[in-house]
């Protein structure tokens, strides 16, 4: 099986941490070693180097080989243009067709995910190998939601497909994404949908065939990347595809999307017996529930407070309700509005 990992975003609700030129995937945000680091360290206990791609931005090329200089430059998939994964799913498919990989089975890797178990994760890798191979189907990962998140999408599930190294593998009847908030709180109360968790898998060949049949603006435009639409492959694909054509893996192995500061602190906060998450030189009283980071050198001291987001870097410093961290992205368009675009 091929893995390509994907570092090209930007990671917006991150910020000032995640920035336009060093986005979320190349900080220590939940180890000690940058997150694409812990996604290419995680692959390499069952994926031959030879077997593992990067995808990102001509402009992360550097800050990557810095990071693996023994990464060929050959393994390095460089979109031509930000485009979202619609345009970029469909160029990764391409360019594995033309080194003569479009029938073995592959796996898009995002970067900015917590995994708990990574055995169990790299089972359900091999579990979608399996079937890709004698079923010819899609395999997604999708995991049980906790609340009703408006920023993630949503797989209903049906009936039981088998299970398979004791991982559990359902039948697909559709894919919403990002729904309202009553629509995603009906999804979770059902208990037949779950929160897709982006992990696409397929042959390229079979890729490209359903961007021909379900996104032919796309398809039609390969060799013209730059006037392919940005949108995102869920929108693109995944919401028309026929359901036969895709089985669904339950991730059971300690999953989350670390997108905004209170899903970080959520996932990190068991580390601290008051709640708190912290990075750096941090003094906290009679605080709890609160994610502190702050820039090596620096003291940060917080008195009293609870339920905050504060993080502190070399040029700006975001303070909000944890409540409130999904709308970091605002700021970051306010910034662009205001052409203030030093501090992105």
């Amino acid at each position: 099986m091929i893995a390509v990992i994907l570092a090209g975003g930007r990671g917006t609700r991150l910020w000032p941490m995640s920035r336009r030129q060093k986005p979320k995937q190349f900080y220590e945000i939940i180890s000690d070693n940058p997150m694409i680091v812990d996604v290419y360290n995680r692959l390499k206990e069952r994926f031959d180097a030879e077997d593992i791609y990067i995808s990102t931005q001509p402009e992360f090329k550097d800050l990557i080989s810095q990071l693996f200089p023994t990464v060929a430059d050959d393994k390095f998939i460089l979109e031509p243009h930000k485009r979202d994964t619609g345009p970029a799913y469909a160029f990764i498919a391409q360019r594995l067709k033309n080194e003569g990989r479009g029938d073995e089975p592959v796996a898009l890797i995002p970067t900015d995910h917590y995994i708990d178990n990574v055995p169990r994760f790299l089972d359900s890798l091999h579990v979608a190998e399996k079937l890709i191979n004698e079923t010819g189907k899609m395999l997604d990962i999708s995991v049980v939601p906790n609340f009703p998140s408006t920023i993630l999408g949503y797989t209903q599930i049906g009936e039981k497909y088998g299970e398979f190294k004791g991982i559990d593998v359902f039948n697909f009847k559709g894919h919403k994404e990002k729904p309202d908030q009553a629509t995603a709180l009906s999804y979770v109360q059902s208990g037949n949908y779950l929160w897709h968790a982006s992990y696409y898998m397929w042959t390229p060949n079979n890729f490209l065939e359903a961007y021909k049949s379900y996104a032919p603006e796309i398809y039609e435009k390969l060799d013209d990347y730059e006037n392919m639409p940005s949108i995102s492959i869920d929108y693109a694909v995944t919401e028309k595809m026929n359901p036969e054509d895709v089985l669904i893996i339950r991730g059971d192995f300690g999953w989350s999307d670390i997108g905004a500061w209170d899903v970080l602190h959520d996932r990190l906060k068991h580390q601290d017996e008051l709640g708190n998450v912290t990075r750096g030189e941090v003094i906290g009283l009679d605080t709890n529930n609160c994610l502190l980071y702050t820039k090596p050198g620096k003291i940060m001291a917080v008195l009293g407070v609870s339920d905050l987001v504060v993080v502190d870097t070399e040029d700006a410093l975001l303070i909000c309700p944890q409540s409130r961290s999904q709308e970091v992205k605002k700021i970051v368009k306010r910034l662009e509005d205001e052409g203030k675009l030093t501090f992105l």
